[in-house]
């Protein structure tokens, strides 16, 4: 994607309207084009092939991913919330050749085979290379520009392979679906390589004309490993935002914040709501809030954004209609399949013709006005003994719907009913809270489905014990693998506790 054309006439409309704002850095639309061409300049004659940014939230990253972009060279963005593993294993499997950082120190550390080169005047960030031998190097799909690597449910993410004009095809359908709320200031709280706030946050405030502000992690309160709600709440003040990309956990902090008579800014014309499933409640109590919520759906494979709810279309319970750019059907198993902006395949498996439609792993349903509701993943669904299909998710919705359960893992395959693995929203809550989530639960339920043990998980859920997505999202898969222990005791018939 060049420059010229995600920000089109902007620069001669606007000069000095601002278009990025870190609090330390102002960039205006008529500097912007020259900044990039700067840094695009500099990249082009240090070389480089593979690129990892690896940087704060910021000015210097967003003017480093639209450089990159310009170039058309791959851009790995690297998630700081990744571990040191995850960060090896992404660095290798993508071949990246060229670390892009605001902290050199810390990367030659972590891997000294980086070599510091320079420090690039137009952004700001030091530029690493390390020599890398070319059977290193896995094949990429021609036209690619992004890979995104998705924190998955195991140790070694994926790469999604993404080119420019996928990535085009989906901010222009967001900022033409916002465009009648005329945002002016965007506040950027999710890290910056999550693609929904790299494409819905930067390039859509781009595209829109409005300031995109890009405060870092300590000033937001969002080191994900421990979310500081006060710093998130004054950084919302001192924006003053009109809108927002939220993921469920925040906007339960912002609700709770609410409800206990804190103002939030009366700025606020649209919150995108995506990254992890909600409870209808949590909705709801938004809504008595006069929050301007707007639940969406979207994945990397698909460019991030496929759904999205909006001022003049919007259901509760839903995900929204589909975007401009998108077409979305349902397969015999009532799975999701996506077309119109979709991956170019993962990274070392290079498709061996173009991807048409992506099989989304999700089920759900479209109702008669066009609105896409999600039941759940496919994968997740589980076969009771008595051969009933349930999926956990719906359950687990049931019972998070009291506000005292912060998150559920449900199972029950082969029994006739299912067990739970609960995480509390705060500490130190009874166990008859518990009790009572439960048994308010049940009795939304049908009987075979009906949810007769649980426990509280042995861990509290967070990115940095690696149960938790960056975006809030419960990783299953580890719940189950790493408490398995506790989920085998739970679904023990009492013949089976007395034999084993």
């Amino acid at each position: 994607m060049q420059v010229d054309s995600l920000l089109g006439s902007r620069p001669r409309k606007y000069p000095g309207r601002i278009a990025l704002d870190d609090g330390e850095r102002r960039v205006t639309y008529g500097q912007l084009p020259q900044l990039v061409n700067d840094e695009a300049r500099v990249l082009s004659i240090l070389g480089g092939n593979r690129f990892g940014l690896l940087a704060r939230n910021g000015c210097a990253w967003a003017i480093a991913d639209l450089a990159l972009h310009q170039l058309q060279r791959l851009n790995v963005p690297l998630p700081g919330y990744f571990t040191s593993a995850q960060l090896r294993h992404v660095i290798d499997d993508a071949g990246i050749d060229t670390l892009l950082t605001d902290d050199p120190a810390r990367v030659q550390d972590r891997w000294p085979e980086f070599v510091l080169l320079v420090s690039s005047p137009a952004s700001g960030l030091s530029l690493l290379r390390r020599a890398l031998h070319p059977d290193r190097v896995p094949g990429v799909p021609e036209g690619v520009t992004k890979v995104t690597y998705t924190s998955g449910s195991t140790s070694e993410p994926k790469g999604v392979c993404l080119s420019a004009s996928a990535i085009g095809s989906v901010s222009r359908s967001l900022c033409a679906a916002t465009a009648s709320l005329r945002i002016r200031r965007h506040l950027s709280l999710l890290p910056l390589p999550t693609l929904l706030e790299n494409i819905g946050g930067v390039h859509v405030a781009l595209q829109c004309a409005a300031t995109c502000i890009l405060p870092p992690a300590s000033q937001t309160g969002m080191d994900y490993g421990a979310l500081d709600e006060s710093h998130l709440l004054a950084a919302l003040d001192a924006a003053q935002p009109e809108s927002l990309i939220l993921v469920p956990e925040l906007l339960r902090i912002l609700v709770s914040a609410a409800r206990a008579g804190r103002a939030l800014p009366s700025s606020l014309k649209f919150i995108a709501l995506g990254g992890a499933p909600v409870s209808e409640d949590l909705l709801r109590e938004a809504a008595e809030l006069q929050l301007p919520v707007y639940e969406g759906y979207g994945l990397s494979e698909c460019a991030s954004a496929v759904c999205l709810n909006t001022p003049g279309a919007a259901r509760r319970g839903s995900v929204g209609r589909p975007l401009p750019h998108a077409r979305v059907r349902l397969d015999s198993a009532g799975q999701l399949l996506v077309s119109g902006a979709v991956m170019s395949g993962y990274l070392g498996a290079p498709l061996a013709s173009p991807l048409l439609e992506v099989a989304t792993g999700d089920i759900g349903e479209i109702d008669d006005q066009g609105y896409v509701h999600i039941r759940g993943r496919l994968r997740n669904i589980y076969i009771t003994s008595l051969g009933r299909n349930v999926s956990p998710e719906w359950v687990e919705r049931e019972i998070t719907r009291d506000p005292a359960i912060q998150h559920a893992v449900v199972y029950g395959e082969g029994k006739p009913h299912a067990a739970a693995l609960l995480s509390p929203a705060r500490a130190g809550l009874d166990d008859s809270v518990a009790e009572r989530a439960i048994a308010r639960a049940n009795t939304r339920l049908p009987d075979y489905a009906l949810v007769r043990r649980w426990a509280w998980m042995p861990e509290i859920p967070s990115p940095s014990n690696g149960l938790l997505t960056a975006s809030g999202r419960l990783r299953r898969d580890r719940v189950l693998e790493r408490f398995a222990s506790v989920l085998q005791h739970l679904l023990q018939t009492p013949s089976e506790a007395s034999v084993s």
